[in-house]
């Protein structure tokens, strides 16, 4: 059942939750994904970030993929674009029929982030899709070590709840992802989540905020963020880590011949189990 971010955003609204994000990036990716979802009977969003895993494969070869498989889940999905840096990447996932985008401007002048955030909104528009963007920082290069460094740069890359209303005003985006503490990848160090400032960007921006860097966060953190409006939260590499913890341990052990597609196998279902667990923790789920 394939849905729009705004959609299915509206049903973590209603349910006070968060909907996981997992990128995905082979087909045991998308199988793990969505088998976990419908274990649960939970929504899900499944997403590709062309800009990190496109050397894996490439976007018009898992995209139309992806859209495929969500339309025959039996659970809603969100098939969405993350992290798009340019029109015509964004603009291929479109026309694949990717639900959402999100349009990745943080790198740029805020008022190129605000011009190019509108242009790909009334795009998206035309195909009945939503858009996310992005406003602050969550790259490691900005942060140095994680939960180190210098407070005051620390703090210069966190999101400004004044400048993301803004934002949001001009912009007219469906969700913003933004920085309160987490960046992407393997933590360093414990990351210094600052909780409050999600409660205040939500309130001042009137849409749902949605965290990247998932991975890693202790679940009493992510339920404390979800609590204070955040309903999309991105998740993939310690899955991908953990899987590869798992092939690792099954060839050990493994008397006679290794074959692909068993080490694709062992991937798929070690991902299925962190996804599983995963969802658990975001629905609130016993």
């Amino acid at each position: 059942m394939l849905l729009t971010l705004r959609s299915i955003l509206d049903i973590a609204e209603a349910k006070n939750i968060a909907i996981a994000a997992f990128n995905v990036t082979t087909l045991e990716g998308i199988e793990a994904v969505l088998s976990a979802a419908e274990e649960l009977d939970q929504p899900v969003i499944l997403q590709f970030a062309n800009a990190a895993h496109g050397g894996y494969i490439a976007l018009d070869v898992i995209g139309p993929i992806m859209v495929d498989m969500a339309e025959r889940a039996k659970v809603p999905v969100c098939v969405h674009l993350d992290h798009g840096d340019n029109f015509a990447e964004i603009e291929c996932a479109l026309e694949m029929g990717f639900t959402s985008v999100m349009y990745d401007g943080s790198v740029l002048p805020y008022a190129e982030n605000v011009a190019n955030t509108r242009a790909v909104v009334e795009l998206a528009e035309a195909y009945g899709a939503s858009v996310e963007a992005e406003i602050g920082s969550m790259g490691r290069e900005e942060y140095g070590s994680v939960g180190g460094g210098d407070e005051e740069a620390v703090e210069s890359c966190y999101t400004d709840p004044d400048q993301a209303a803004a934002f949001v005003k001009a912009t007219g985006v469906d969700a913003l992802a933004c920085s309160f503490g987490t960046v992407h990848g393997i933590y360093l160090k414990a990351p210094k989540l600052d909780i409050e400032r999600i409660g205040v960007i939500r309130e001042k921006t009137g849409v749902p905020v949605v965290m990247h860097g998932g991975s890693g966060i202790s679940d009493e953190d992510f339920r404390k963020c979800i609590e204070q409006g955040v309903r999309k939260i991105n998740f993939y590499t310690y899955a991908a880590k953990f899987a590869g913890d798992a092939v690792r341990e099954k060839i050990a052990a493994a008397e006679g011949n290794v074959y692909f597609h068993d080490i694709a196998v062992w991937a798929r279902e070690s991902m299925k189990q962190t996804y599983i667990d995963t969802i658990r923790v975001f629905s609130n789920l016993k």
